[in-house]
């Protein structure tokens, strides 16, 4: 049996929604259906739509990394000595225990996950590396790269 993949359903007026809710998601709903060319209970309706659909799972705001304290971005790929579920489930537990791990993925290619790492400077960097993540179990090897900077961030995919 294959796996089935469902694309939602949306049509322009709703891409027209998500667009001016990753521009500014604090639009109220009069500001939005004005945006969007429509009266505020169908606006209101399809919002609700899109969010019981699961199309919208939240709203969140941008931060400043940089002025946060977060200066330094970094990239690791890590590979696993075996790549067998209770092996990926157990890294995957124990990276969601550090904050200093914003983002991971499960990869395609020679490493097995892509961890976006934020801290405050190379030595509190080096200190994750070497006091924490070097200490996780089935590790086989660790690549970094540090980021110059940020060229560009949309957060979600095209609308």
């Amino acid at each position: 049996m294959g796996l089935q993949v469902v694309s939602a359903k949306i049509d322009a007026t709703d891409r027209k929604i998500l667009r001016e809710l990753q521009a500014n998601a604090r639009l109220t709903n009069q500001e939005l259906s004005e945006k969007v060319g429509l009266s505020p209970s169908p606006c209101l309706r399809r919002l609700r739509r899109l969010e019981s659909e699961g199309i919208i799972t939240g709203y969140s705001v941008t931060l400043d990394d940089e002025k946060l304290g977060l200066a330094v971005a970094i990239f690791m790929s890590v590979k696993l000595e075996r790549q067998i579920d209770s092996a990926l489930v157990a890294f995957e537990t124990e990276i969601k225990k550090h904050p200093e791990v914003v983002d991971c993925w499960l990869m395609t290619g020679d490493n097995d996950y892509l961890l976006r790492v934020l801290t405050p400077g190379l030595k509190e960097y080096e200190t994750f590396l070497t006091g924490t993540l070097t200490k996780i179990p089935g590790i086989a090897s660790i690549q970094s790269s540090v980021s110059l900077r940020r060229v560009k961030s949309s957060g979600s995919g095209i609308l």
